[in-house]
């Protein structure tokens, strides 16, 4: 087996990991980025909306509607550390390192865009495909930055552990300290072992595990699951965010509309184009995602129909095609001109407002353990999150991070040699991948019928019983055979569905994401 040794090991190259190692490696630490695919293939390239860059003299409104979008649940420590690094993280990266095409208004000044649960307009963005233009230029900067091996194409396995994996038997007394991962080269089948001082959790959200989605295919939890698997501290597992607007057509796949569209006066019709929204929430079309999300379920489980409609009258056609000209040429391509007819749309899977606890600067209960993005849970989000903060998350968590492992790394004298990991072994035999694919779509049925945006102490008591199942099932299946990332995938997608089941069946209280229906 080949070892590879490192000071930092990021699993996942989308903004939060890719941010991260930019900043370890300009701290003069040795950097080994791992993704699945292209980085251009991470949730972050797909965010539409913008990115919070709120410079006003009192940033209490943004504090406010952080709080407000949480449903008063979100953590006072970690609101306050956004809200202070915030515009300082994205004016160092985003706007004076890597230069990002912002929007610009006539003056030359950042144009600045509303979303809802925001009171004022605060958000920076690039037309409607934000995501796309910071990380284009992140990945463009990673390339140029000497010190950091990006290996795309790599699944990480397992995390190394001293009480598992280190080959010193007296190891296992020692603190549960992570050292690393197994990573499988998905091109050529080998697994090498990538041994580390330092490990960042990176791997983004776990949408993939629902059958409806605005997340990349993959993204089923693999850092939640493997950070649970080495007795990782999770939390807030039950508050999953659904997006209330997602292109709704039979026969056309589903993306993102993003919430820009409502920020610039669109509003939420039914299929009569009545806006049912104004009667439901202050804020009527731009209320928290998880107030419209269920509105538009209870709307939909009431009158039959298949999904509601986003209207866009009160916009002009020239502004709609030139501020949202990726949305415009999808909904064509899908049979909808946005500048005629209204768009139709339903919930989906989003966010994760829960995940791997971390403090501040990412660390976990677990020596040697980051987490940070959309991976790892310090509370900013609470029960809910704010539009337009996980782009920010991921900068400031990264900063913090990496600034906290530089310091710490800084004096590799008195630093302690790397444990050598025990042999992967892999069994001979190949995964049957009709069964692979099978078990993903029970996985992802059963979440969404039993644990999505309405839940029941019912419908949840069927979902564990059914994904226990499944489980002893897949790992029996995983034991047996060779590993690919579909297993992979596989297996961790199972994990956290229990994880998010559990979670949400040990919560009585609907607050935000997580709500609990009375049984009928």
């Amino acid at each position: 087996m080949r070892i590879v040794s490192t000071d930092c090991l990021v699993l996942g190259a989308g903004l939060a990991g890719s941010a991260y190692a930019l900043q370890a490696a300009r701290a003069g630490l040795s950097v080994e980025l791992l993704s699945l695919g292209d980085p251009l293939q991470a949730n972050s390239d797909w965010a539409q909306g913008g990115i919070i860059y709120d410079t006003s003299p009192d940033p209490a409104g943004l504090t406010r509607d952080i709080m407000e979008a949480s449903d008063g649940t979100a953590n006072p420590a970690a609101v306050a550390q956004l809200v202070r690094e915030g515009p300082a993280a994205v004016k160092e990266l985003l706007l004076d390192q890597l230069q990002v095409g912002f929007d610009r208004d006539a003056q030359g000044g950042l144009d600045l865009a509303r979303e809802g649960g925001h009171h004022e307009r605060r958000i920076i963005h690039a037309k409607d495909a934000t995501g796309h233009a910071i990380m284009a230029a992140v990945v463009r900067g990673v390339g140029a930055t000497p010190g950091i091996t990006r290996r795309t194409g790599y699944a990480a396995i397992d995390l190394l552990t001293l009480s598992h994996n280190s080959v010193e038997p007296r190891d296992r007394y020692q603190p549960l300290t992570c050292f690393g991962s197994y990573a499988l080269d998905t091109a050529t089948g080998e697994v090498i072992a990538l041994v580390a001082r330092r490990t960042v959790l990176a791997t983004g959200g776990l949408g993939g595990i629902f059958q409806h989605t605005t997340n990349q295919p993959g993204s089923v939890g693999h850092g939640v699951a493997m950070a649970y698997r080495v007795g990782a501290r999770l939390i807030d597992l039950e508050y999953v965010q659904f997006h209330p607007t997602v292109f709704y057509k039979p026969g056309t796949s589903r993306f993102l509309i993003t919430e820009a569209l409502r920020g610039e006066g669109a509003v939420l019709v039914d299929a009569r184009g009545r806006r049912f929204m104004d009667g439901v929430h202050p804020l009527g079309s731009l209320a928290p995602r998880d107030v419209v999300a269920r509105a538009i379920k209870h709307h939909l489980a009431n009158t039959g129909e298949a999904c509601v409609y986003l209207d866009l009258s009160a916009l002009a056609a020239r502004f709609v095609r030139e501020r949202f000209p990726g949305i415009h040429e999808r909904c064509l391509a899908g049979g909808v001109d946005i500048t005629r007819e209204p768009v139709p749309v339903v919930p989906a899977a989003h966010f994760s407002c829960g995940g791997v606890h971390a403090d501040l600067a990412g660390r976990t209960n677990v020596r040697h353990l980051r987490a940070i993005g959309e991976t790892a849970c310090t509370g900013l989000h609470g029960a809910n999150r704010l539009a337009s903060t996980s782009l920010l998350e991921c900068l400031v968590s990264a900063r913090a991070a990496a600034r906290a492992d530089a310091a710490e790394l800084a004096d590799s004298a008195g630093q302690t040699p790397l444990p050598t990991p025990r042999e992967w072994t892999s069994p001979a035999k190949s995964a049957d991948p009709m069964l692979v694919r099978q078990d993903m779509q029970q996985i992802q049925t059963t979440m969404w019928n039993y644990a999505g945006i309405i839940r029941s102490p019912r419908r949840l008591a069927r979902a564990r019983r059914i994904l226990l199942e499944l489980r002893e099932d897949i790992q029996v299946f995983y034991r047996d055979c060779r590993p690919t990332r579909e297993l992979i995938e596989l297996r961790n997608a199972v994990q956290t569905a229990l994880l998010v089941v559990h979670a949400a069946s040990l919560n009585p209280v609907s607050k935000g994401c997580h709500h609990v229906a009375a049984e009928e």
